[in-house]
């Protein structure tokens, strides 16, 4: 028996022949045909460019579409008043019977058949009836068609093939069982073929056609464009970047599409839809120039920066680095969202290669513009600690702004291994500004420098005219080296006569024993150094101060015995 579901197998019929088939299905399911199911003649009452109008013997005419009753050269091969034998094929929205009329001959005879059958070539056959396993068609004689060979999809439909002429190939003839089985199948895929054929050829790239989107993909849509699919690529569907090809095209709408590309070897169409509009880049060196402030709205945002939409088409990249001038942000998505709406510089602008650099820290102003007013040396700032090295700390002081406290700036007391033996990182701290370099982006700035130290105190016990004591500590190119406290030194500057004595004293490399002599027996006896003697190191000698500094630690002393 044949089997319906065996889509594309010719049916065995070795245990059941065609005519055991057809003698059960007259015996046990034949029933009436319906009115208007079957071949019928008509009468031809009227031609129009569009239909040929036939009187089928019921309440209201058929048509049979004009196309079908032309012959090659376009004209009519029927006239007003011919009889023609025609099947319904049912009715068209106006109520009119749809009427067919199948140009292919019919086999009279057995020779007929085995031509046929022999060549290939297809012949006409009317469907009569459905019987199991398949349909019973006349092609001069009864012939038997599989379900799955009668090109309908749902079995279902097979009744609404009774009535019907039709064109099929005979793929299975026996004439001394009188076994003939034909095929419908085939002959609808050759036709389609030929017709996808003929479309195919009649394409022509640049084209603009109308046609009818079939199914919807991930990374696209495929469109009948007259008998032939082609694809909709999702990226030639807007200039706009596009999430989804469903939000753009629907199965079942009719979309005028240009043909991109066609490939005659693989047979594939390229279509865009995008192309039937203006591309927005073409008029991009005209609209955008370098140094220009900008809006948009951040469309989404990526690893290595946020891509700004500037209008429907146009978008421009803010690299991370553009994104803020804070070493904060380490990715994009600490400063900006997708959807945010945002004023920025254009930096670069590339037509060709369809980009745009943008910089979104250039629009919020540079902050070292008044760097140099605002944290001048000698200032005292404060600000968080940012980040630790093994050489300093650094302290955000502002947006965009940070300092560099080094290692050595930081105590005064003791030798530091690491600067995290001061401070710690989010700890807010007060420093001194040491050094700005705005060319170079840095700030030096110190701790230590806050510190009150030994000589921070004697400088605040002191005024310039006290009369102090210290010891020299070391005479060098017309100047002493004065130590006035632990770890206070003081500089003390020479006259020349002060420091003559200093050659006397050691002559041709030997001490000046008369003069050591002399000297020592004035400091027995006075307790001082007599103001005559000039300064050497080692010395106790009487100062007067001259001058303090306390920002800069210094102190400068007169010699006066």
């Amino acid at each position: 028996m044949p089997n319906p579901e065996a889509e594309g197998e010719v049916p065995a019929l070795d245990e059941t022949s065609f005519a055991e088939i057809l003698s059960e299905y007259e015996e046990s399911q034949r029933r009436p045909g319906e009115p208007g199911k079957e071949g019928r003649q008509g009468t031809v009452v009227a031609i129009t460019p569009e239909a040929v109008f036939v009187d089928v013997g019921l309440k209201t005419e058929g048509i049979i579409p004009a196309d079908e009753a032309r012959d090659a050269s376009g004209r009519h091969e029927v006239q007003v008043g011919d009889t023609v034998v025609v099947s319904i094929k049912g009715r068209d929205p106006a109520g009119y019977y749809l009427l067919s009329k199948i140009k292919v001959e019919r086999p009279k005879d057995w020779a007929s058949l085995e031509r046929a059958f022999t060549e290939k070539h297809a012949i006409a056959g009317m469907v009569t009836g459905v019987v199991k396993g398949g349909l019973s068609v006349d092609v001069g004689v009864r012939a038997f068609m599989p379900a799955s060979r009668s090109g309908v999809r749902e079995l279902a439909d097979l009744e609404k093939l009774v009535g019907q002429e039709i064109s099929c190939k005979v793929i299975k003839l026996d004439v001394a069982d009188e076994d003939v089985v034909v095929d419908r199948r085939a002959v609808l895929e050759e036709e389609e073929a030929r017709a996808r054929a003929a479309a195919f050829e009649n394409l022509q790239e640049g084209a603009v056609v109308r046609g009818t989107v079939r199914s919807v993909t991930d990374f696209g849509a495929f469109v009948d464009v007259g008998g032939v699919d082609g694809l909709l690529h999702v990226t030639d569907m807007s200039w706009v970047r596009v999430g989804k090809p469903s939000d753009v095209v629907s199965v079942g709408e009719s979309v005028e599409v240009k043909i991109l590309k066609v490939d005659p070897s693989s047979r594939r169409i390229s279509l865009g839809l995008k192309q039937l509009t203006a591309e927005p880049w073409a008029a991009v060196p005209e609209k955008y120039a370098t140094g220009d402030r900008v809006r948009g709205k951040v469309a989404r945002v990526a690893d290595f920066g946020a891509f700004v939409e500037l209008e429907p088409g146009i978008e421009g990249l803010i690299h991370l680095s553009d994104l803020s001038w804070s070493k904060k942000a380490r990715k994009p998505a600490d400063v900006l969202k997708a959807g945010q709406l945002v004023e920025v510089v254009i930096l670069n602008v590339s037509p060709a290669e369809r980009r745009i650099a943008l910089s979104l820290k250039q629009a919020l102003g540079d902050p070292w513009e008044d760097a140099a007013q605002r944290f001048a040396p000698g200032s005292l700032v404060e600000g968080t600690v940012s980040n630790l090295a093994k050489f300093g700390a650094f302290v955000e002081l502002a947006e965009g702004i940070e300092g560099m406290i080094h290692i050595g700036d930081m105590s005064a007391e003791k030798r530091l291994t690491h600067p995290q033996e001061v401070v710690k990182t989010g700890e807010r701290v007060r420093a001194l500004v040491l050094e700005l370099d705005r060319e170079k982006r840095r700030i030096r700035l110190g701790l230590k420098q806050l510190q009150p130290t030994t000589a921070d105190e004697y400088i605040a016990e002191h005024q310039v005219g006290d009369t102090i004591t210290g010891r020299i500590v070391e005479v060098q190119r017309g100047a002493a080296k004065v130590e006035v406290a632990d770890g206070v030194f003081a500089t003390c500057a020479l006259s020349g006569k002060q420091q003559a004595g200093v050659e006397a004293a050691v002559e041709n490399g030997r001490p000046d024993l008369a003069s050591m002599t002399a000297l020592l027996a004035a400091r027995w006896k006075q307790g001082k150094t007599p103001v005559s003697e000039p300064a050497k190191a080692g010395q106790i000698r009487t100062f007067r101060v001259a001058a303090l500094d306390a920002s800069a630690k210094r102190i400068e002393l007169e010699l006066l015995s």
